[in-house]
């Protein structure tokens, strides 16, 4: 396949490989328990040995109510395979390879079903593909470098998805469409997240550590969840007590749009646009604020051609917001 060419770049230039904890998956997939219920969950970019997702819906396959869990990962070598979990197990299945996973949790598990794939399991393979052509949900953690391909294929196959990025992700051009439109949003969490990563990683200054077991960590301080599946923090009203004043919001060079430096300082009494930091979008309630655009000192998203230069000075990234119809 031709697409394995840029995946096997990407894994030897980029440093792709970061597994997330499990408390930071229980910590966001309790918001959405209740779009899982009958659900085909596929776990694309995950090996069912490390992968903290693979354990939080193998744990709960059964509290949850799911009707299958599938998970592949990207092997280098060309030999991986795909794991299915059933609530019930086609006849076709039953004569496979079967791997009990998790051992000594102490929980009732249903036996994972295992099938040799022909390709790598890159998540644009043909047999993922097929996969995804058939699942309801997508959980998992992508690799950062391909983050607007993955997305992508996951908007032209229509199904539902739940998976971690870079914050830096909503600043692309096709992502921020993709929000503007409320066709995708962030989940409940964002901010410092750790992660283990692969012994051949190489040490940093910072944010890099080693444990006790002698198992590499990174971290990071921007991560955040994309999804389309809604929850109910999601419709939170933002709390905002600043009175607008021109001394204290001026507007930008070229453009009549206020500039906000803190979220929290939003003005609830202007219905002007307005341009705030980019961590609005975990604040981002759709009942309350529209999202017109996105600026920075050179360039922009959306209809409005603002850049962020007040007084000549640059601003960072922001995105432009205006709030809805007072009712």
């Amino acid at each position: 396949m031709a697409g394995n060419n840029s995946l096997t770049r990407a894994k030897a230039n980029k440093e792709d490989e970061f597994y997330t904890q499990i408390g930071d998956v229980e910590k966001e997939l309790k918001h959405y328990t209740n779009h899982f219920k009958g659900k085909h969950i596929f776990c694309n970019c995950d090996d069912p040995e490390e992968s903290s997702f693979w354990r939080y819906f193998a744990l709960n396959f059964k509290r949850l109510g799911l009707s299958r869990l599938t998970s592949t990962h990207y092997m280098e070598n060309g030999e991986s395979y795909r794991l299915d979990i059933y609530k019930d197990v086609p006849e076709s299945e039953k004569l496979k390879p079967t791997f009990l996973t998790l051992e000594g949790s102490n929980i009732d598990l249903p036996l994972g079903y295992i099938t040799d794939l022909k390709e790598d399991g890159d998540f644009r393979s043909e047999e993922s593909l097929e996969i995804l052509s058939e699942c309801d949900i997508v959980v998992t953690n992508p690799p950062f470098s391909l983050f607007r391909e993955f997305i992508d294929i996951l908007f032209e196959y229509d199904v539902n998805f739940l998976v971690i990025g870079s914050q830096n992700a909503v600043t692309y051009k096709e992502t921020f469409n993709y929000i503007q439109s409320g066709k995708m949003w962030l989940g409940a969490n964002y901010g410092d997240m750790a992660f283990k990563v692969p012994p051949h990683y190489e040490p940093r200054e910072t944010r890099f550590w080693i444990d006790e077991s002698g198992q590499k960590w990174r971290s990071m301080g921007n991560i955040c969840w994309f999804t389309n599946l809604d929850f109910k923090q999601r419709h939170d009203e933002l709390i905002l007590y600043k009175k607008y004043s021109p001394e204290e919001f001026p507007f930008y060079d070229n453009y009549e749009v206020i500039n906000v430096n803190k979220v929290a300082d939003i003005p609830v009494d202007y219905d002007g646009i307005m341009g705030v930091p980019i961590t609005f979008f975990n604040k981002f309630n759709p009942d309350q604020f529209e999202i017109v655009g996105l600026a920075n000192s050179a360039r922009y998203l959306g209809d409005f051609e603002c850049y962020t230069l007040i007084d000549t000075k640059k601003i960072y990234n922001r995105v432009l917001i205006k709030r809805k119809d007072r009712k």
